[in-house]
């Protein structure tokens, strides 16, 4: 067991505990409001690092964009949604002492499961080694049994792709392939995802750690039917994909 598995551990823990003891309409509320100002994040990070980067010319500065993007956003949203919630919404609801403590304690567990989540992903983009702390992309970073990580990665994933997806092209993570269902390069088209966040934020980092600046995203064709477009960071070429 790693660094990292004792600090997921230690938010868990303490994001649970905090929002446990809102009762269960606080609990509910803060458990919602998490995972939204999560997806609003990884919607909206790549925009805002690339808009953070033409603000400064430092290294230090440009490597640190993408994390700073994804937190702050995180930030700001939980805080406006839940001023927002606490200005509209009573506070206390009234229930069965059993419904009462599962709700509460179910939705404390679902806020701090889902926080902690979202952090660990926030590492893989941060101007950190390869590997550290324990923490390695490859690895089940909690105590070696599941990846939060990967799980936060894939919901997102499946989030740009289903229920709020904006169009057939756009999704979260990519690059994504466009091929003809038939030889001539007519006909119905299949969708080819090939999800790459770890692996190309695992790259940037070993990138920086041996002191190159990373380039940006490119598009590229290969073959007849086939398009492949890379984006700079998590998204889809640096934009919104929901």
């Amino acid at each position: 067991m790693g660094g990292i598995d004792v600090i997921l551990l230690i938010v868990l823990c303490m994001v649970t505990w905090s929002v446990a003891s809102e009762g269960i309409w606080g609990a509910a509320l803060t458990s919602l409001i998490v995972v939204i100002s999560g997806l609003t994040a990884m919607n909206f990070f790549e925009p805002v690092a690339g808009i953070l980067e033409g603000s400064g010319t430092s290294v230090w500065w440009r490597s640190h964009c993408d994390i700073f993007a994804l937190l702050g956003l995180f930030a700001v949203s939980v805080t406006v949604l839940r001023i927002a919630t606490d200005r509209i919404a009573p506070r206390y609801i009234t229930s069965d002492r059993l419904v009462y403590e599962l709700g509460r304690w179910g939705g404390g567990l679902l806020a701090g499961y889902v926080t902690m989540a979202f952090l660990l992903t926030a590492l893989h983009t941060g101007p950190f080694p390869r590997d550290f702390w324990g923490f390695s992309p490859e690895r089940r970073n909690l105590l070696g049994v599941v990846a939060p990580d990967r799980q936060w990665l894939g919901f997102t994933q499946w989030v740009s792709e289903e229920s709020l997806k904006r169009s057939d092209l756009k999704v979260f993570d990519g690059p994504r392939t466009i091929r003809a269902a038939t030889g001539e390069g007519t006909g119905p088209r299949k969708n080819t995802t090939w999800p790459s966040f770890i692996i190309r934020y695992a790259s940037r980092r070993q990138q920086l750690s041996s002191g190159q600046i990373p380039g940006g995203g490119a598009t590229t064709s290969s073959g007849e039917g086939t398009t492949i477009k890379q984006g700079s960071g998590g998204g889809s070429g640096g934009a919104p994909a929901f």
